[in-house]
């Protein structure tokens, strides 16, 4: 696929994400676009948005569960950068208005206290560079119409990141065996899914390592203070004006989201 078409992907990302209308799958209109083209698409519109003033505070991991890579028929999880832009409070309201077709997740965020770099990083190696976690939703959201994605539609797409809320508390990674840690995930008061934290990779900071090993093998660091998103313990849930998220992570507490119109 030329250079090109590549930068027109991104021009067509940015316009619908300005104008929420979202666009036919890149995979349908060129379907030779491979996962590394996908990333320079991706590449254009966060450097993009920098240019504009945005900051770069993390990044997000997709795909982690084995149903989804193999739904998507991929072995591999993929990621996505956040911005400064995207971060909401726990309680704020976000106005659905401001997405187009949004569905929210249950993570946990590592909050990095050291720089990490591949190759070669372990769990233990994450556990040790973490300042601490947070607990949080990733809100998910697709440029795409219908989510009819392929795995370069959403690489392509920012990993179909939207925004993350950040619960109010910062906890010691060494308080919690995150692989055995509960989610109880709530919508409107019903609860909707319930997981463990060996739903991410087998343990959350096996998805971070993943993330620092493959950037590492593009010279990019992981950097002290970003936070990352390492995967959601459930299937994404869809969102509507009013809905009310709530989700509870065993003795550690929740964290919650608001929708309005």
């Amino acid at each position: 696929m030329g250079n090109d078409q590549i930068i027109a992907f991104a021009k067509d990302l940015r316009i619908a994400m300005a104008t929420k209308v979202p666009i036919h799958p890149l995979t349908e209109t060129n379907p030779s676009i491979t996962m590394q083209e996908a990333y320079q698409v991706q590449m254009i519109n966060v450097d993009v948005m920098e240019k504009e003033g945005s900051k770069i505070v993390g990044k997000k991991i997709g795909l982690t569960s084995k149903a989804m890579q193999e739904f998507l028929g991929v072995n591999e999880p993929d990621y996505g950068h956040l911005f400064d832009t995207m971060v909401w409070e726990e309680d704020m309201p976000i106005k659905i208005s401001s997405l187009l077709q949004p569905k929210i997740e249950a993570e946990i965020a590592f909050v990095l206290g050291e720089d990490l770099k591949g190759p070669g990083v372990t769990l233990a190696d994450v556990l040790r560079a973490t300042t601490g976690i947070m607990l949080s939703f990733e809100i998910v959201d697709s440029r795409v119409k219908d989510w009819k994605i392929k795995i370069q539609d959403t690489i392509a797409d920012n990993a179909s990141s939207a925004g993350l809320i950040l619960g109010s508390r910062l906890i010691p990674v060494n308080e919690v065996n995150l692989k055995y840690i509960g989610l109880v995930m709530e919508k409107n008061g019903v609860i909707m899914e319930t997981a463990t934290g060996a739903a991410v990779m087998g343990h959350p900071a096996l998805a971070v390592a993943w993330l620092a090993n493959k950037m590492g093998s593009m010279g990019i660091v992981l950097k002290k203070g970003e936070i990352v998103l390492s995967g959601s313990f459930t299937k994404a849930l869809e969102i509507k004006a009013g809905d009310v998220f709530l989700a509870t992570f065993g003795d550690l507490g929740s964290v919650k989201a608001v929708f309005t119109d």
